[in-house]
């Protein structure tokens, strides 16, 4: 689950992180009272006024904006509340923005210049391990320097068992090229970030950037954190932190159902009961010669409702050219899934893309029966490759 970065830094700060301070805003009205606040706290009239959106690359599109006293606050979040956003990372069909973070201006001059680095800690599943990985050029693209500068990517892996030791957090530290007590800061602040990550099961946090302000303090001025869903049980207060309306309407809409669902930018939509045999299924239909237009995995108990929820939600995408449906029948049985489909279709009414079954399990043969003599605009299929190819062939009839 992603959040905000208003709310990625408050559980930061939670665990001892130093932040950025900001104040929530969701009018150009509440953004000036912010900015009052922040100047009583923190004696800065300047302001970062910053879209809040789950999405990175917010101040390439527009969404970050300095604002130098009041008159400018209430301008710019004027302009970027309620902008369609359009960030490397939203599409081109952007995000609308709802609220701003106005948080207190951290490059203020001093005796030091300010530094910024890219800090993030995630999983390397291959090797098992907690990874934090840094680089000295914070505030950029990261893919980019890990394209163009692979020397300056830094990698400290993390025995989860023991944890981050000192001498790990030491050479985070050296290797960022610090000393006195801008040293001993970032030391205290990868060890706090490592520990936010483990005691949260979050799946990712990166920061970026990581600054190092004149006066020596370490901050994390921004924070992307993506928390592990699996684990959301353990962290009931973690619930209220969704926003849906940052969620694709379509995979909102399956959870509502139990359904698995990603959206794709493909051509086939797909209906599969299992992770694996959804992933296959994706390859299979790449190899047809088609594109997957999503992920969507029913579950292991496909009934007529699924079915039917699972036909709504990929009947909702207007790239949709054919329909694959896989369903390895083990705890189900095929001859009450192909039942299922028959029933939805009928309930669903005219659907006008072709749809192609493939059962495989317990009662398969029956279950083409059903679909064989059903009168529907549907094919069926045992074997995989009998799927691929009627995939194949319906493509090229459209």
């Amino acid at each position: 689950m992603n959040i905000h970065e208003y709310q990625g830094k408050a559980i930061l700060k939670s665990y001892g992180v130093k932040v950025q301070e900001g104040i929530l805003a969701q009018t150009p009205q509440e953004a000036v009272e912010a900015a009052k606040k922040l100047k009583e706290d923190f004696n800065s009239d300047w302001v970062v006024v910053k879209a809040q959106i789950h999405a990175g690359g917010r101040g390439k599109g527009g969404g970050v904006k300095l604002a130098k006293n009041l008159d400018e606050v209430n301008q710019k979040a004027s302009g970027i509340l309620g902008m369609q956003l359009i960030t490397p990372q939203t599409g081109p069909e952007g995000k609308k923005v709802s609220k701003v973070l106005i948080a207190q201006d951290v490059y203020y001059p001093g005796e030091s210049e300010t530094k910024e680095f890219y800090m993030s800690v995630l999983l390397d599943r291959a090797r098992g391990r907690n990874v934090v990985m840094y680089s000295t050029e914070g505030g950029m693209d990261i893919e980019k320097v890990a394209e163009e500068t692979p020397q300056l990517i830094f990698k400290e892996e993390i025995d989860p068992t023991v944890g981050l030791r000192p001498f790990q957090a030491n050479r985070i530290a050296y290797n960022l090229g610090l000393s006195g007590e801008a040293f001993k800061e970032m030391t205290r602040f990868v060890t706090a970030l490592y520990k936010a990550y483990v005691e949260t099961d979050s799946s990712l946090f990166e920061i970026n950037p990581v600054l190092k302000t004149s006066d020596n303090k370490i901050l994390a001025v921004d924070a992307k954190v993506n928390l592990d869903d699996n684990s959301l049980f353990r962290h009931k207060d973690f619930a209220a932190l969704r926003d849906i309306g940052e969620e694709d309407p379509m995979e909102v809409e399956a959870g509502e159902s139990n359904l698995n669902y990603v959206k794709l930018d493909g051509n086939v939509g797909c209906m599969v009961n299992g992770a694996g045999l959804a992933m296959a299924t994706m390859d299979i239909i790449k190899l047809a010669g088609g594109d997957p237009a999503n992920f969507l995995d029913v579950g292991g108990t496909a009934n007529a409702q699924t079915v039917k929820a699972a036909f709504n939600i990929i009947l909702k995408d207007p790239n949709v050219k054919a329909i694959l449906i896989n369903i390895f029948g083990g705890i189900v049985r095929c001859d009450r899934v192909a039942q299922g489909v028959i029933d939805a279709y009928k309930e669903l009414g005219d659907i006008r893309v072709p749809i192609i079954v493939r059962l495989q399990g317990t009662n398969a043969e029956q279950a083409k029966k059903l679909i064989d003599e059903s009168g529907l605009k549907v094919y069926s299929a045992i074997l995989l490759q009998e799927a691929a190819d009627l995939v194949t062939n319906v493509l090229k009839k459209d």
